[in-house]
């Protein structure tokens, strides 16, 4: 946990997503005080015409970034951290921050099992987890 999925219109080099890849988890790790090493990043790229959302009556390109996280994850802090991807993924891949859509799906840390790290994810995982194993 947690698992950032962006679907994405377009295509782009993997060096702009690996760097994009790069600048997500670790403003996750920060802000959420979680071990980076149990954060994964999907960017899916579903062309120039596979993602759409209607504004103002009419259908537009759109960008949707899934964040399945931590239960229990305060408003204020989950805002906070989809500002900031929102600002990331605008600034990397230069999309419209009007377009891109965040949506979180919150789990128990039994819901994801990290076989490198010892298993299921401790209900609160922070960066002062990087040596212990779980």
């Amino acid at each position: 946990m947690p698992y950032l999925q962006l679907d994405v219109c377009g295509h782009y080099p993997a060096d702009t997503k690996r760097t994009l890849a790069g600048r997500l988890a670790e403003t996750y790790a920060e802000t959420m005080a979680m071990d980076i090493r149990r954060i994964s990043i999907a960017i899916r790229e579903l062309g120039e015409a596979g993602l759409w959302r209607i504004v103002d009556g009419e259908p537009v390109p759109a960008h949707v970034l899934m964040c399945d996280i931590r239960r229990g994850r305060d408003a204020e802090l989950r805002l906070r951290l989809a500002q900031q991807l929102v600002a990331i993924c605008a600034a990397t891949l230069g999309i419209d921050e009007h377009r891109l859509n965040v949506e979180f799906t919150q789990h128990a840390g039994d819901e994801m099992y990290h076989p490198m790290l010892g298993g299921f994810s401790p209900e609160w995982a922070d960066s002062s987890e990087q040596d212990a194993p779980g």
